[in-house]
């Protein structure tokens, strides 16, 4: 019997069990209450580093201005005047809309199909914008009628549609695979009870970062499931052999003992290649990293406290349910795979050679809607693409300018007007108020008398006030006729005197002058703040071409030289935050990459204690991790930088695991047999664990990437599925052949760390 520290530990964790199921039970019941109270975000572009310019702009709007929510209605098979006097009426009476606007040119009416600009009531409620949406449909149902929501982010709402059945979906997988690997029913329930405790507490202690990302919720009980069954199947492989020569207590004392420190050696790799995330520019890797990290240390602790309390609960129900394992004798495939290790190797360098070369040309994408998720689209997509095809692929980006210059703003507006790919620009000097006046325009007694009706005496009597009022119109005594001031601080002074009870207008004009008002009031809350102004400006082209880089950095050139250094100018929107993501990719690439290696690296070399083994099994799953990436540009299909990001590091750190199974049997059977003999060996008694762990990381992979329309999950699923069954694949083929090649060397490399006991006679000079 055991009498180190390890046994007593376990011997304490298996005599506590049945406190340790009702902390459990408990913690439980705190954590599906505290689930409830996470924050969700679902915008990828406000996870950007503060300094970035989509951040300081999406900062200055959340803090001083209002842009109303935006949706583009497209209207197929109709006349131009159909879509004036029956569509936009429709329109317009749905409640939750606030304007309407359809012009008779070649944006918005083209192919006999009109293309309306909605604006709608603001709301932060997205499911309350998304029922008006809803409603305007319902109206239009009589028409082939399909819409955008550029500035609604209803990610969240999709992905919730799809989570249940994906989950669903997922654990029959999971269920599935362990049914045909394990030799006891009862076994599966025991797995399922101890990760279902492990995924709730980790999913209700995210309240500890107050909000998480929208892609974190969907994605990180999923992968926290694929990432950590091996640990379980560990524990319960060590409780099978123990049971051999021990009854249920000693056995589990004895396997936990055991396997506390095996378990804990695997998750370090695997936590090593998820902490790598944390330290990216792109903040959603370290909102993922750490969730995933906990969940990991949730399932440790799981598998070490409330595992083996079931394993004795339930250890005559093991023993009743148990079925023949279907998993296959690999045998003749080992002596295969070692008889010709040479051609394996040989292929694999070659492969690792190419992808090193070409997953640097991976075509990646920082536009989510440029990728082809080639899934069942979404209505939304669906949508997008029947009004590119009519009006071509239509942008909406931001100018934000320093307040208090109309002159200024109008000026930057028609420079940018004139642009190539510009097709429409929107500001307060483009808000056109009544009869083609511009709420910046300034006009004459005479020109206000006609806008709004009232008599020209009183429109002078009404200026001569003005200037009574404003300290710089005090010359306009003598002769206000050729006077001209802006209507938009004319509305606003009338306003006020009208409500002050200094003027008296009549009903009629008052009703007239109110809903002017009411249009100049809608307008300065979205486009002029108390330090910033807002202007926009749409443009037809994809956000991340070269050539939409060139167009932001010219309005920025522009504003440059309007305005003073002192006065920043900013320019936001997607093609901005695409900008602001591919500056941020580089640099997050290297780090996650060399910091994966460096972590995993450190790892293996107390793991193993030998110098060449962590290389050797580094270079391994960093070929394949280049392979993988290299696909995408043989077949030509874009891969969204996110998913390239968070599958490179847990690849490395999560499918080395097989890597180390295989080579920790290696390493001992060496002590005993022929390095050809040890490797087949090997690869009989690891192929069992591979098989069951990776095959469920590569099937989760593609569930996430065939069952999700989101694109960060779709091309993370993918790469992560492909790079999971290519690291199998590279172990079981050319893993052995190489640590056969390698053997002297490895043998050469090994080294001795000195126990306490020694180190403190090294320190007595003994």
């Amino acid at each position: 019997m055991q009498n180190g520290a390890m046994y007593k530990i376990s011997k304490t964790i298996v005599d506590q069990r049945r406190l340790i199921l009702f902390l459990f039970m408990l913690s439980c019941i705190i954590s599906g209450i505290l689930y409830t109270h996470v924050r969700v975000n679902s915008d990828v572009s406000s996870y950007l580093p503060d300094d970035t310019e989509t951040r300081i702009a999406q900062k200055i709007m959340d803090e001083e201005l209002s842009v109303s929510p935006m949706v583009n209605f497209m209207v197929n098979n109709i006349t131009y005047e159909q879509a004036e006097d029956v569509i936009l009426p429709i329109i317009e009476d749905t409640e939750g809309v606030k304007s309407v606007t359809i012009d008779n040119d070649k944006q918005h009416y083209n192919n006999s199909a009109a293309l309306f600009d909605v604006s709608l009531e603001d709301n932060d409620d997205v499911d309350a914008l998304l029922a008006v949406i809803d409603n305007i449909k319902a109206n239009l149902s009589d028409y082939d009628c399909y819409y955008n929501s550029p500035n609604i982010n209803d990610s969240m709402q999709q992905i919730q549609k799809e989570l249940p059945p994906l989950l669903l979906a997922v654990f029959a997988v999971v269920i599935g695979v362990l049914l045909i690997s394990l030799q006891s029913y009862m076994e599966v329930v025991i797995f399922l009870i101890t990760f279902l405790a492990a995924a709730l507490i980790n999913m209700g202690s995210n309240i500890i970062f107050g909000e998480i990302s929208s892609v974190t919720q969907s994605i990180a009980t999923v992968l926290q499931l694929a990432l950590s069954i091996d640990y379980s199947i560990i524990l319960f492989d060590r409780f099978a052999e123990e049971k051999r020569e021990k009854d249920n207590y000693h056995a589990i004392v004895s396997a936990l003992s055991k396997a506390i420190i095996e378990i804990s050696s695997s998750s370090l790799t695997t936590m090593a290649g998820l902490a790598a995330l944390v330290v990216m520019q792109l903040k959603i890797g370290a909102d993922l990293g750490l969730v995933l990290c906990k969940g990991i240390v949730c399932s440790l602790l799981s598998v070490f406290l409330l595992m083996p309390g079931l394993l004795i609960i339930f250890s005559n129900k093991i023993d009743k349910t148990q079925h023949k394992s279907f998993i296959p004798d690999i045998k003749p495939f080992a002596g295969f795979a070692v008889k010709f290790r040479y051609i394996f190797v040989a292929i694999f360098v070659i492969c690792a050679s190419i992808g090193c070369v070409f997953s640097g040309k991976c075509p990646y994408s920082f536009n989510a809607l440029a990728v082809d998720t080639e899934n069942p689209s979404t209505e939304k997509e669906i949508s997008v693409s029947k009004i590119e095809h009519n009006f071509g692929p239509t942008e909406l980006g931001m100018i934000i300018v320093p307040s208090g210059d109309t002159d200024k703003e109008k000026i930057l507006l028609n420079r940018v007007s004139e642009f190539e790919n510009v097709t429409k620009v929107t500001g307060l000097s483009t808000t056109e108020i009544k009869d083609g006046y511009t709420l910046t325009q300034e006009i004459t007694p005479k020109e206000l008398s006609e806008l709004v009706g009232i008599d020209y005496s009183a429109c002078k009597l009404l200026y001569q006030l003005y200037g009574v009022k404003h300290e710089q119109y005090q010359s306009i005594f003598s002769d206000t006729s050729d006077y001209r001031i802006s209507i938009m601080h004319l509305f606003e002074f009338v306003h006020e005197q009208s409500e002050l009870g200094v003027i008296n207008l009549g009903e009629s004009t008052k009703k007239q002058l109110d809903e002017m008002y009411d249009t100049l009031t809608d307008a300065k809350a979205q486009m002029q703040g108390e330090n910033y102004s807002l202007m926009l400006f749409q443009f037809s082209g994809e956000p991340d071409s070269d050539e939409t880089y060139e167009l932001i950095q010219k309005i920025r050139d522009e504003g440059k030289e309007l305005y003073d250094d002192d006065d920043k100018v900013y320019v936001a929107g997607n093609a901005t935050s695409c900008y602001d993501l591919e500056q941020s990719f580089s640099s997050d690439n290297m780090r996650i990459t060399l910091i994966t290696i460096a972590a995993v690296l450190l790892v293996l070399l107390f793991t193993f204690r030998s110098a060449s083994l962590p290389v050797l099994l580094v270079l391994i799953i960093q070929g394949t991790t280049w392979i993988n990436f290299s696909v995408p540009y043989f077949t030509g299909n874009s891969l969204y930088f996110l998913g390239y990001l968070i599958v490179s590091s847990i690849q490395m750190g999560a499918t080395i695991d097989y890597a180390i199974v295989f080579t920790n049997r290696y390493t001992e059977l060496r002590k005993t047999m022929s390095a050809a003999d040890a490797a087949v060996r090997s690869l009989c008694d690891s192929f069992p664990t591979i098989l069951t762990s990776g095959s469920i990381l590569t099937i989760v992979g593609y569930l996430l990437g065939v069952m999700s329309s989101n694109v960060i999950i779709y091309s993370l699923g993918f790469a992560l599925g492909r790079g999971t069954l290519l690291s199998i694949i590279i172990v079981l083929t050319a893993l052995p052949g190489i640590m056969i090649l390698c053997d002297k060397l490895i043998a050469k490399t090994y080294f001795k760390i000195p126990e306490i006991g020694e180190i403190k006679l090294l320190e007595k000079g003994e």
